[in-house]
Protein backbone atom coordinates (compact mmCIF):
# COMPACT_ATOMS: atom_id res chain seq x y z
CA UNK A 1 0.00 0.00 0.00
CA UNK A 2 1.09 3.55 -0.57
CA UNK A 3 2.33 5.31 2.54
CA UNK A 4 1.06 8.75 3.46
CA UNK A 5 3.60 11.39 2.47
CA UNK A 6 3.65 13.26 5.74
CA UNK A 7 6.23 15.18 7.71
CA UNK A 8 8.28 12.70 9.76
CA UNK A 9 9.32 15.39 12.26
CA UNK A 10 9.68 14.19 15.82
CA UNK A 11 9.81 16.01 19.11
CA UNK A 12 6.55 18.00 18.99
CA UNK A 13 4.30 17.07 21.91
CA UNK A 14 0.80 15.75 21.53
CA UNK A 15 -0.60 18.69 23.50
CA UNK A 16 1.22 21.13 21.22
CA UNK A 17 -0.22 19.35 18.20
CA UNK A 18 -3.76 19.57 19.47
CA UNK A 19 -3.31 23.29 20.13
CA UNK A 20 -1.96 23.84 16.62
CA UNK A 21 -4.16 24.49 13.62
CA UNK A 22 -1.45 25.04 11.01
CA UNK A 23 -0.85 22.84 7.99
CA UNK A 24 2.58 21.77 9.21
CA UNK A 25 1.08 20.01 12.21
CA UNK A 26 -1.57 18.43 10.03
CA UNK A 27 1.09 16.76 7.92
CA UNK A 28 2.50 14.65 10.75
CA UNK A 29 2.14 10.93 10.25
CA UNK A 30 3.50 9.74 13.61
CA UNK A 31 4.01 11.45 16.93
CA UNK A 32 6.18 9.35 19.24
CA UNK A 33 5.58 9.94 22.91
CA UNK A 34 8.13 9.51 25.66
CA UNK A 35 8.84 5.81 25.82
CA UNK A 36 7.74 4.23 29.07
CA UNK A 37 10.67 2.78 30.94
CA UNK A 38 10.90 -0.95 30.28
CA UNK A 39 7.86 -0.97 27.94
CA UNK A 40 9.04 -3.52 25.39
CA UNK A 41 7.10 -6.58 24.30
CA UNK A 42 5.01 -8.21 27.02
CA UNK A 43 4.38 -11.91 27.22
CA UNK A 44 0.67 -12.77 26.80
CA UNK A 45 0.61 -14.15 30.35
CA UNK A 46 1.36 -10.62 31.57
CA UNK A 47 -0.47 -7.53 30.30
CA UNK A 48 -1.44 -7.45 26.65
CA UNK A 49 0.11 -4.72 24.46
CA UNK A 50 -2.87 -3.28 22.58
CA UNK A 51 -3.03 -0.78 19.72
CA UNK A 52 -6.18 1.08 18.70
CA UNK A 53 -7.04 2.02 15.11
CA UNK A 54 -9.90 4.50 15.01
CA UNK A 55 -10.08 5.72 18.60
CA UNK A 56 -12.32 8.79 18.52
CA UNK A 57 -15.68 7.06 18.99
CA UNK A 58 -16.43 3.46 19.95
CA UNK A 59 -12.74 2.65 19.69
CA UNK A 60 -12.07 4.93 22.65
CA UNK A 61 -14.83 3.22 24.64
CA UNK A 62 -13.44 -0.21 23.77
CA UNK A 63 -9.94 0.79 24.88
CA UNK A 64 -11.30 2.27 28.11
CA UNK A 65 -12.80 -1.15 28.82
CA UNK A 66 -9.33 -2.65 28.28
CA UNK A 67 -7.42 -0.05 30.30
CA UNK A 68 -6.06 -2.71 32.65
CA UNK A 69 -3.78 -3.71 29.75
CA UNK A 70 -0.92 -1.80 28.11
CA UNK A 71 -2.39 0.58 25.53
CA UNK A 72 0.82 1.14 23.55
CA UNK A 73 -0.32 2.83 20.33
CA UNK A 74 -3.24 4.93 19.10
CA UNK A 75 -4.01 5.59 15.44
CA UNK A 76 -6.63 7.96 14.10
CA UNK A 77 -6.95 10.15 11.02
CA UNK A 78 -8.75 12.88 13.01
CA UNK A 79 -6.61 14.04 15.92
CA UNK A 80 -9.20 16.49 17.18
CA UNK A 81 -11.91 13.84 17.40
CA UNK A 82 -9.44 11.43 19.00
CA UNK A 83 -8.05 13.95 21.51
CA UNK A 84 -9.90 12.59 24.55
CA UNK A 85 -8.52 9.10 23.96
CA UNK A 86 -5.02 10.46 23.32
CA UNK A 87 -5.21 12.24 26.66
CA UNK A 88 -6.56 9.16 28.44
CA UNK A 89 -3.51 7.13 27.37
CA UNK A 90 -0.66 9.68 27.37
CA UNK A 91 2.10 7.05 27.15
CA UNK A 92 0.83 5.54 23.91
CA UNK A 93 2.55 6.40 20.64
CA UNK A 94 0.24 8.25 18.27
CA UNK A 95 -0.17 7.73 14.53
CA UNK A 96 -2.35 8.78 11.63
CA UNK A 97 -1.54 5.79 9.40
CA UNK A 98 -1.94 2.26 10.80
CA UNK A 99 0.53 0.92 8.24
CA UNK A 100 3.26 3.17 9.61
CA UNK A 101 2.29 2.14 13.13
CA UNK A 102 2.78 -1.54 12.31
CA UNK A 103 6.09 -0.86 10.58
CA UNK A 104 7.40 1.20 13.49
CA UNK A 105 6.23 -0.85 16.44
CA UNK A 106 6.55 -4.41 15.15
CA UNK A 107 6.50 -6.94 17.97
CA UNK A 108 5.63 -4.29 20.56
CA UNK A 109 1.98 -4.84 19.59
CA UNK A 110 0.21 -8.06 20.60
CA UNK A 111 -3.37 -7.16 19.72
CA UNK A 112 -5.33 -4.51 17.83
CA UNK A 113 -8.76 -2.88 18.23
CA UNK A 114 -10.22 -1.66 14.91
CA UNK A 115 -13.05 0.87 15.22
CA UNK A 116 -12.66 3.00 12.10
CA UNK A 117 -15.55 3.79 9.75
CA UNK A 118 -16.82 0.58 8.13
CA UNK A 119 -14.94 0.97 4.84
CA UNK A 120 -11.52 0.56 6.47
CA UNK A 121 -12.35 -2.29 8.87
CA UNK A 122 -11.11 -4.91 6.43
CA UNK A 123 -7.81 -3.35 5.38
CA UNK A 124 -6.81 -2.61 8.98
CA UNK A 125 -7.90 -5.95 10.42
CA UNK A 126 -6.42 -8.00 7.57
CA UNK A 127 -3.07 -6.23 7.92
CA UNK A 128 -3.06 -6.83 11.67
CA UNK A 129 -3.87 -10.53 11.34
CA UNK A 130 -1.27 -11.08 8.66
CA UNK A 131 1.26 -9.62 11.09
CA UNK A 132 0.16 -12.12 13.74
CA UNK A 133 -1.86 -9.68 15.86
CA UNK A 134 -5.07 -10.66 17.62
CA UNK A 135 -7.93 -8.42 16.48
CA UNK A 136 -11.13 -6.95 17.91
CA UNK A 137 -13.22 -5.26 15.18
CA UNK A 138 -16.28 -3.11 15.70
CA UNK A 139 -19.55 -4.08 14.06
CA UNK A 140 -20.34 -4.49 11.26
CA UNK A 141 -17.27 -6.63 10.74
CA UNK A 142 -16.75 -5.25 7.23
CA UNK A 143 -18.13 -2.91 4.60
CA UNK A 144 -18.90 -5.64 2.05
CA UNK A 145 -19.90 -9.29 1.81
CA UNK A 146 -16.63 -10.24 0.12
CA UNK A 147 -14.56 -8.62 2.87
CA UNK A 148 -16.43 -10.53 5.57
CA UNK A 149 -15.76 -13.82 3.79
CA UNK A 150 -12.06 -12.99 3.43
CA UNK A 151 -11.60 -11.88 7.05
CA UNK A 152 -12.95 -15.22 8.25
CA UNK A 153 -10.52 -17.00 5.94
CA UNK A 154 -7.55 -14.92 7.12
CA UNK A 155 -8.50 -15.52 10.75
CA UNK A 156 -8.51 -19.26 10.13
CA UNK A 157 -5.18 -19.11 8.27
CA UNK A 158 -3.41 -17.06 10.93
CA UNK A 159 -4.95 -18.62 14.04
CA UNK A 160 -5.19 -15.31 15.91
CA UNK A 161 -7.92 -14.57 18.44
CA UNK A 162 -10.77 -12.55 16.94
CA UNK A 163 -13.88 -10.82 18.24
CA UNK A 164 -16.50 -8.53 16.69
CA UNK A 165 -17.85 -5.66 18.77
CA UNK A 166 -21.43 -6.94 19.10
CA UNK A 167 -21.34 -7.03 22.88
CA UNK A 168 -24.83 -8.49 23.22
CA UNK A 169 -23.39 -11.74 21.87
CA UNK A 170 -21.61 -12.19 25.20
CA UNK A 171 -24.58 -11.24 27.39
CA UNK A 172 -27.16 -13.49 29.07
CA UNK A 173 -30.09 -12.43 26.85
CA UNK A 174 -28.91 -14.17 23.70
CA UNK A 175 -28.10 -17.27 25.73
CA UNK A 176 -31.61 -17.39 27.16
CA UNK A 177 -33.13 -16.96 23.71
CA UNK A 178 -31.10 -19.83 22.27
CA UNK A 179 -31.77 -22.14 25.21
CA UNK A 180 -35.51 -21.40 25.22
CA UNK A 181 -35.91 -21.89 21.48
CA UNK A 182 -33.72 -25.01 21.33
CA UNK A 183 -35.68 -26.48 24.23
CA UNK A 184 -38.89 -26.03 22.22
CA UNK A 185 -40.47 -23.41 24.51
CA UNK A 186 -42.16 -21.59 21.59
CA UNK A 187 -42.28 -24.52 19.16
CA UNK A 188 -41.06 -24.31 15.57
CA UNK A 189 -40.20 -20.82 14.31
CA UNK A 190 -41.13 -19.96 10.73
CA UNK A 191 -41.53 -16.18 11.05
CA UNK A 192 -39.19 -13.60 12.59
CA UNK A 193 -39.10 -9.80 12.63
CA UNK A 194 -36.36 -7.37 13.71
CA UNK A 195 -36.27 -3.58 13.77
CA UNK A 196 -34.31 -0.51 14.85
CA UNK A 197 -35.05 3.16 15.43
CA UNK A 198 -31.95 4.05 13.36
CA UNK A 199 -30.97 6.10 11.49
CA UNK A 200 -30.48 8.72 14.17
CA UNK A 201 -28.15 10.56 11.78
CA UNK A 202 -29.03 12.23 8.44
CA UNK A 203 -29.67 9.79 5.58
CA UNK A 204 -31.17 9.94 2.10
CA UNK A 205 -28.58 12.61 1.30
CA UNK A 206 -27.26 13.69 -2.07
CA UNK A 207 -23.56 14.37 -2.57
CA UNK A 208 -22.61 17.86 -1.35
CA UNK A 209 -21.46 20.32 -4.00
CA UNK A 210 -19.53 22.61 -1.65
CA UNK A 211 -15.80 22.01 -1.15
CA UNK A 212 -14.83 23.60 2.20
CA UNK A 213 -11.25 23.44 3.42
CA UNK A 214 -10.17 20.36 5.34
CA UNK A 215 -9.62 20.86 9.11
CA UNK A 216 -5.90 20.89 9.92
CA UNK A 217 -6.26 18.02 12.38
CA UNK A 218 -7.88 15.68 9.81
CA UNK A 219 -5.92 13.63 7.26
CA UNK A 220 -8.63 13.43 4.63
CA UNK A 221 -6.65 11.22 2.24
CA UNK A 222 -6.31 8.56 4.95
CA UNK A 223 -9.97 8.90 5.89
CA UNK A 224 -11.01 8.19 2.30
CA UNK A 225 -8.65 5.21 2.36
CA UNK A 226 -9.78 2.48 -0.07
CA UNK A 227 -12.97 4.32 -1.11
CA UNK A 228 -13.19 6.37 -4.34
CA UNK A 229 -11.68 9.81 -3.95
CA UNK A 230 -13.96 12.78 -3.30
CA UNK A 231 -13.37 16.23 -1.77
CA UNK A 232 -13.79 16.71 1.97
CA UNK A 233 -17.11 17.83 3.38
CA UNK A 234 -18.13 18.00 7.07
CA UNK A 235 -21.24 15.90 6.37
CA UNK A 236 -18.99 12.84 5.96
CA UNK A 237 -17.13 12.82 9.26
CA UNK A 238 -17.11 12.48 12.19
CA UNK A 239 -19.89 9.99 12.95
CA UNK A 240 -22.23 10.79 10.04
CA UNK A 241 -20.13 8.58 7.72
CA UNK A 242 -22.67 5.85 8.56
CA UNK A 243 -25.09 7.31 6.03
CA UNK A 244 -22.79 7.27 3.00
CA UNK A 245 -22.48 4.13 0.88
CA UNK A 246 -18.75 4.73 0.31
CA UNK A 247 -17.96 4.78 4.04
CA UNK A 248 -20.81 3.21 6.00
CA UNK A 249 -23.59 0.66 5.74
CA UNK A 250 -26.65 2.65 6.82
CA UNK A 251 -29.04 1.75 9.61
CA UNK A 252 -29.07 -1.96 8.77
CA UNK A 253 -25.29 -2.23 8.80
CA UNK A 254 -24.96 -0.13 11.91
CA UNK A 255 -27.41 -2.07 14.10
CA UNK A 256 -27.99 -5.36 12.29
CA UNK A 257 -25.05 -7.14 13.88
CA UNK A 258 -26.60 -6.32 17.26
CA UNK A 259 -30.27 -6.96 16.54
CA UNK A 260 -30.06 -9.76 13.95
CA UNK A 261 -27.51 -11.54 16.15
CA UNK A 262 -30.01 -13.50 18.32
CA UNK A 263 -32.04 -14.42 15.22
CA UNK A 264 -28.98 -15.68 13.38
CA UNK A 265 -27.67 -17.62 16.37
CA UNK A 266 -30.86 -19.09 17.79
CA UNK A 267 -32.23 -20.17 14.41
CA UNK A 268 -28.85 -21.32 13.04
CA UNK A 269 -29.62 -19.39 9.88
CA UNK A 270 -26.63 -19.64 7.55
CA UNK A 271 -27.15 -18.30 4.01
CA UNK A 272 -30.56 -17.19 2.70
CA UNK A 273 -32.07 -18.55 -0.51
CA UNK A 274 -33.83 -15.35 -1.54
CA UNK A 275 -33.98 -11.71 -0.46
CA UNK A 276 -36.06 -8.67 -1.40
CA UNK A 277 -35.76 -5.03 -0.34
CA UNK A 278 -37.84 -1.86 -0.50
CA UNK A 279 -37.32 1.62 0.91
CA UNK A 280 -38.08 5.29 0.83
CA UNK A 281 -36.41 7.12 -2.04
CA UNK A 282 -33.01 5.62 -2.84
CA UNK A 283 -30.18 7.60 -4.35
CA UNK A 284 -26.68 6.77 -5.52
CA UNK A 285 -24.90 8.31 -2.53
CA UNK A 286 -26.45 7.37 0.79
CA UNK A 287 -28.75 4.88 2.47
CA UNK A 288 -32.49 5.65 2.48
CA UNK A 289 -34.46 7.08 5.38
CA UNK A 290 -36.37 3.85 5.99
CA UNK A 291 -36.36 0.34 4.55
CA UNK A 292 -37.77 -3.14 4.75
CA UNK A 293 -35.88 -6.31 3.80
CA UNK A 294 -37.32 -9.83 3.65
CA UNK A 295 -35.06 -12.90 3.69
CA UNK A 296 -36.07 -16.53 3.14
CA UNK A 297 -33.88 -19.21 4.70
CA UNK A 298 -34.12 -22.92 3.91
CA UNK A 299 -34.64 -25.73 6.39
CA UNK A 300 -31.71 -26.32 8.75
CA UNK A 301 -30.80 -29.35 10.89
CA UNK A 302 -32.75 -29.92 14.10
CA UNK A 303 -31.31 -28.12 17.13
CA UNK A 304 -31.94 -29.50 20.59
CA UNK A 305 -35.61 -30.41 20.89
CA UNK A 306 -36.86 -28.34 17.98
CA UNK A 307 -36.96 -28.65 14.21
CA UNK A 308 -35.63 -25.76 12.13
CA UNK A 309 -38.12 -25.36 9.25
CA UNK A 310 -37.80 -22.77 6.48
CA UNK A 311 -38.12 -19.30 7.95
CA UNK A 312 -39.12 -15.86 6.68
CA UNK A 313 -37.17 -13.08 8.37
CA UNK A 314 -38.09 -9.42 7.91
CA UNK A 315 -35.98 -6.39 8.87
CA UNK A 316 -37.36 -2.85 9.39
CA UNK A 317 -35.64 0.46 10.10
CA UNK A 318 -36.28 4.20 10.00
CA UNK A 319 -39.36 3.88 12.22
CA UNK A 320 -41.02 1.03 10.37
CA UNK A 321 -42.30 -1.77 12.60
CA UNK A 322 -43.95 -5.18 12.29
CA UNK A 323 -47.56 -5.67 13.32
CA UNK A 324 -48.09 -6.04 17.05
CA UNK A 325 -48.60 -9.68 18.01
CA UNK A 326 -51.60 -11.06 19.84
CA UNK A 327 -51.30 -11.00 23.61
CA UNK A 328 -48.92 -8.09 24.02
CA UNK A 329 -50.47 -5.48 26.37
CA UNK A 330 -51.64 -2.18 24.94
CA UNK A 331 -49.09 0.56 25.46
CA UNK A 332 -46.19 -1.86 25.94
CA UNK A 333 -43.15 -1.11 23.79
CA UNK A 334 -42.07 -3.97 21.56
CA UNK A 335 -38.42 -4.44 22.45
CA UNK A 336 -37.01 -1.14 23.64
CA UNK A 337 -36.67 2.37 22.26
CA UNK A 338 -33.74 1.30 20.09
CA UNK A 339 -35.32 -1.76 18.50
CA UNK A 340 -35.75 -5.46 19.04
CA UNK A 341 -36.63 -8.83 17.55
CA UNK A 342 -39.71 -11.05 17.58
CA UNK A 343 -39.75 -14.83 17.06
CA UNK A 344 -43.18 -16.18 16.10
CA UNK A 345 -43.31 -19.87 17.00
CA UNK A 346 -45.97 -22.52 16.61
CA UNK A 347 -46.50 -22.50 20.39
CA UNK A 348 -45.63 -18.94 21.44
CA UNK A 349 -44.02 -15.61 20.60
CA UNK A 350 -40.69 -14.45 22.02
CA UNK A 351 -39.62 -10.79 22.01
CA UNK A 352 -36.29 -9.24 22.97
CA UNK A 353 -34.82 -5.74 23.04
CA UNK A 354 -31.77 -4.32 21.30
CA UNK A 355 -28.61 -6.42 21.86
CA UNK A 356 -30.93 -9.41 22.62
CA UNK A 357 -31.53 -7.99 26.10
CA UNK A 358 -34.58 -8.67 28.31
CA UNK A 359 -36.17 -11.55 26.36
CA UNK A 360 -39.64 -12.75 27.32
CA UNK A 361 -42.35 -15.02 25.96
CA UNK A 362 -45.75 -13.36 25.64
CA UNK A 363 -47.99 -14.69 28.41
CA UNK A 364 -45.05 -16.02 30.40
CA UNK A 365 -43.52 -12.74 31.47
CA UNK A 366 -43.84 -13.68 35.15
CA UNK A 367 -43.04 -17.35 34.65
CA UNK A 368 -40.12 -17.57 32.22
CA UNK A 369 -38.70 -20.96 31.22
CA UNK A 370 -35.69 -22.26 33.04
CA UNK A 371 -32.34 -22.01 31.29
CA UNK A 372 -30.07 -24.98 30.73
CA UNK A 373 -26.81 -23.05 31.27
CA UNK A 374 -25.31 -24.84 28.27
CA UNK A 375 -23.47 -21.61 27.35
CA UNK A 376 -20.46 -20.22 29.16
CA UNK A 377 -21.60 -17.06 30.95
CA UNK A 378 -19.50 -13.88 30.60
CA UNK A 379 -19.70 -11.44 33.52
CA UNK A 380 -20.49 -7.78 32.87
CA UNK A 381 -20.72 -8.44 29.13
CA UNK A 382 -22.38 -5.14 28.21
CA UNK A 383 -19.95 -3.00 30.20
CA UNK A 384 -16.52 -4.28 29.24
CA UNK A 385 -16.91 -8.02 29.69
CA UNK A 386 -17.16 -8.61 25.92
CA UNK A 387 -13.84 -6.84 25.35
CA UNK A 388 -12.10 -8.43 28.32
CA UNK A 389 -13.22 -11.91 27.31
CA UNK A 390 -11.27 -11.32 24.09
CA UNK A 391 -8.28 -10.11 26.12
CA UNK A 392 -8.47 -13.26 28.24
CA UNK A 393 -8.42 -15.49 25.16
CA UNK A 394 -5.49 -13.57 23.66
CA UNK A 395 -3.44 -14.33 26.77
CA UNK A 396 -4.21 -18.04 26.89
CA UNK A 397 -1.80 -20.49 25.23
CA UNK A 398 -2.83 -21.39 21.69
CA UNK A 399 -3.28 -25.09 22.38
CA UNK A 400 -5.36 -24.55 25.52
CA UNK A 401 -7.52 -21.55 24.65
CA UNK A 402 -11.23 -20.92 25.12
CA UNK A 403 -12.26 -18.64 22.29
CA UNK A 404 -14.46 -15.58 22.93
CA UNK A 405 -18.09 -15.41 21.95
CA UNK A 406 -18.17 -13.62 18.58
CA UNK A 407 -15.11 -14.90 16.72
CA UNK A 408 -14.92 -14.25 12.98
CA UNK A 409 -16.06 -17.77 12.06
CA UNK A 410 -19.42 -16.69 13.54
CA UNK A 411 -19.30 -12.90 13.07
CA UNK A 412 -18.41 -13.00 9.36
CA UNK A 413 -21.43 -15.09 8.24
CA UNK A 414 -23.67 -12.91 10.43
CA UNK A 415 -22.21 -9.79 8.80
CA UNK A 416 -22.73 -11.26 5.34
CA UNK A 417 -26.45 -11.74 6.04
CA UNK A 418 -26.77 -8.22 7.42
CA UNK A 419 -24.98 -6.59 4.47
CA UNK A 420 -27.00 -8.59 1.96
CA UNK A 421 -29.98 -6.51 3.05
CA UNK A 422 -28.23 -3.45 1.67
CA UNK A 423 -27.67 -5.29 -1.62
CA UNK A 424 -31.39 -6.01 -1.90
CA UNK A 425 -32.31 -2.40 -1.15
CA UNK A 426 -29.82 -1.00 -3.66
CA UNK A 427 -31.07 -3.41 -6.35
CA UNK A 428 -34.78 -2.94 -5.64
CA UNK A 429 -35.46 -1.30 -9.01
CA UNK A 430 -35.13 -4.78 -10.56
CA UNK A 431 -38.57 -5.36 -9.04
CA UNK A 432 -37.94 -9.02 -8.28
CA UNK A 433 -37.07 -11.34 -5.45
CA UNK A 434 -33.33 -11.96 -5.72
CA UNK A 435 -31.99 -15.51 -5.63
CA UNK A 436 -28.71 -15.86 -3.73
CA UNK A 437 -25.87 -18.32 -4.29
CA UNK A 438 -24.04 -18.05 -0.98
CA UNK A 439 -21.11 -20.26 -1.91
CA UNK A 440 -20.22 -18.09 -4.91
CA UNK A 441 -21.45 -14.79 -3.42
CA UNK A 442 -23.67 -13.90 -6.38
CA UNK A 443 -27.28 -13.43 -7.39
CA UNK A 444 -28.32 -16.04 -9.93
CA UNK A 445 -31.29 -14.23 -11.47
CA UNK A 446 -29.65 -10.98 -12.60
CA UNK A 447 -28.81 -10.99 -16.31
CA UNK A 448 -26.06 -9.08 -18.07
CA UNK A 449 -28.64 -6.86 -19.78
CA UNK A 450 -30.61 -5.93 -16.65
CA UNK A 451 -30.56 -2.28 -15.60
CA UNK A 452 -31.64 -0.24 -12.59
CA UNK A 453 -32.48 3.46 -12.40
CA UNK A 454 -31.30 5.21 -9.24
CA UNK A 455 -31.90 8.82 -8.24
CA UNK A 456 -28.90 11.15 -8.42
CA UNK A 457 -30.59 14.45 -7.52
CA UNK A 458 -34.12 15.35 -6.54
CA UNK A 459 -35.51 18.85 -6.22
CA UNK A 460 -38.99 19.95 -5.24
CA UNK A 461 -40.41 23.45 -5.00
CA UNK A 462 -43.74 25.20 -5.29
CA UNK A 463 -44.06 27.77 -8.09
CA UNK A 464 -47.20 29.94 -8.17
CA UNK A 465 -49.00 27.40 -6.00
CA UNK A 466 -48.09 24.40 -8.14
CA UNK A 467 -45.63 21.63 -7.14
CA UNK A 468 -42.62 21.29 -9.42
CA UNK A 469 -40.47 18.15 -9.35
CA UNK A 470 -37.04 17.81 -10.90
CA UNK A 471 -35.69 14.32 -10.37
CA UNK A 472 -32.63 13.03 -12.19
CA UNK A 473 -31.61 9.39 -12.47
CA UNK A 474 -28.58 7.33 -13.35
CA UNK A 475 -29.15 4.13 -15.35
CA UNK A 476 -26.79 1.40 -14.11
CA UNK A 477 -26.07 -2.11 -15.35
CA UNK A 478 -27.55 -4.22 -12.54
CA UNK A 479 -25.19 -7.16 -12.83
CA UNK A 480 -22.12 -4.93 -12.69
CA UNK A 481 -23.64 -2.96 -9.82
CA UNK A 482 -24.30 -6.16 -7.85
CA UNK A 483 -20.70 -7.30 -8.35
CA UNK A 484 -19.44 -3.88 -7.23
CA UNK A 485 -21.67 -3.84 -4.14
CA UNK A 486 -20.60 -7.35 -3.15
CA UNK A 487 -16.90 -6.64 -3.73
CA UNK A 488 -16.22 -2.90 -4.10
CA UNK A 489 -13.09 -1.92 -6.04
CA UNK A 490 -10.35 -0.26 -4.02
CA UNK A 491 -8.68 3.05 -4.69
CA UNK A 492 -5.13 2.87 -6.07
CA UNK A 493 -2.64 2.21 -3.29
CA UNK A 494 -5.09 0.15 -1.26
CA UNK A 495 -5.52 -3.51 -2.06
CA UNK A 496 -7.55 -6.43 -0.71
CA UNK A 497 -4.57 -8.71 -0.73
CA UNK A 498 -1.52 -6.49 -0.15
Amino acid sequence: MDQNNGDDSKGISRKDFLKTSGAAAAGLTVLPSTVVSGLGHQMPSDKLNIAGIGVGGMGGANLANMSSENIVALCDVDWDYAADTFNEFPDAQVYEDFRRMFDDMGDDIDAVVVATPDHTHYVAAAEAMRRGKHVYVQKPLTHSVYEARRLAQIAEETGVVTQMGNQGNSADGIRKICEWIWNGEIGEVQEVHAWTNRPIWPQGLERPTETPSTPPTLNWDLFVGPAPWRPYHPSYTPWNWRAWWDYGTGALGDMGCHIVDPVFKALQLGQPKTIEGSSTQLNTESAPLAEKVTYHFPRRPKKGNVEMPPVEFTWYDGGLMPERPEGIPEGKTMGDSGGGAMFVGSEGTLICSTYALDPYIIGREDNPPKVSEQFRRIPNAMNGGHEMDWVRACKEPEGDRTMPSSTFDYAAPLTEVVLMGNLAVRLQDLKRTLQWDGENMEFTNIDSEDEIRVVTTDDFKVVNGDPKFETNYETINAQQAAERYIRPPYRKGWSYES
